[in-house]
């Protein structure tokens, strides 16, 4: 399929479906550090984690989620209903994937970047910090926040796209003739 806009939407769903599983391994690796700094780092007298590194670990988890949102549907990772999806024709589920898509998940993205922009642009207004002492800075994980519901909404309207085309390029199949 040679759409354009589709195949720029996979593209930038596959950079972010990579960016998170990297975010994952430092996280991952992050946490690591500071579950053992916090039990050996008593034990020699040392500080070996901080608030930072501990808000740093939550921000990753929120990344990894934010930005593997797009990834997942593009790849069909997204949760449905599988008992009976399996039991469809592929042009019903198709059909229930475009609905699925035009009336609940592009809308509710759409509406949550559009509606979180504000709170997003205020936080960088105002160079908004974490209330922790010694904590990292907030604004830049609030203008993640449109911008991953923006970028999920995109990838949304390329799976809806994907779907109407496959819907308009094969007839209905009609049962064995007898």
């Amino acid at each position: 399929m040679n759409l354009p806009f589709v195949n720029v939407a996979d593209r930038v769903a596959r950079a972010l479906g990579r960016l998170a599983a990297a975010l994952v391994v430092v996280m991952v690796l992050l946490g690591a550090w500071n579950a053992l700094g916090l039990f050996v780092g008593p034990r020699f007298g040392l500080r070996l984690t901080s608030n930072s590194l501990t808000e740093l670990q939550w921000y990753l988890f929120s990344l990894v989620f934010l930005f593997a949102a797009p990834w997942a549907l593009r790849e069909g990772a997204h949760v449905r209903v599988d008992v009976l999806n399996a039991r469809l024709h592929p042009r019903q589920r198709d059909w229930i994937e475009l609905c699925g898509l035009l009336l609940f998940l592009c809308p509710f993205a759409a509406f949550v970047a559009v509606s979180s922009w504000g709170v997003a642009w205020q936080s960088f207004v105002e160079r908004e910090g974490s209330p922790d002492p010694g904590g990292l800075p907030r604004w830049p994980l609030k203008l993640c926040v449109p911008l991953a519901f923006g970028l999920l909404t995109l990838q949304g309207l390329a799976e809806a796209v994907r779907r109407a085309t496959a819907l308009r390029a094969a007839p209905p199949t009609e049962g064995p003739s007898r």
